[in-house]
């Protein structure tokens, strides 16, 4: 019997800013990452999770990785000084 599945989609590589913020990850998989973007640092995946427990910051989402909405938060840059410690 023939396979009549649709053909799966070839997974897009990562945005430009994505793929530095992976990159960085890796070398501190320990750290939760402050990513700076524009006015506001922000914190992706599990950082962002975690963070939106921790510093009772909002839990949204921005963009898709592998198929999957990438989990966000972040905080005005000027007010970062008062979620680390």
């Amino acid at each position: 019997m023939a396979d009549t599945s649709a053909p799966s989609k070839p997974t897009p590589a990562p945005s430009p800013f994505m793929a530095q913020y992976l990159s960085i990850k890796a070398r501190h998989e320990d750290a939760m990452l402050f990513f700076r973007m524009g006015d506001f640092y922000e914190l992706f995946f599990d950082d962002a999770v975690q963070a939106s427990k921790v510093l009772g910051i909002t839990l949204t989402s921005r963009g898709e990785y592998e198929g999957k909405p990438i989990p966000m938060a972040g905080v005005p840059y000027h007010a970062a000084e008062g979620y680390l410690a």
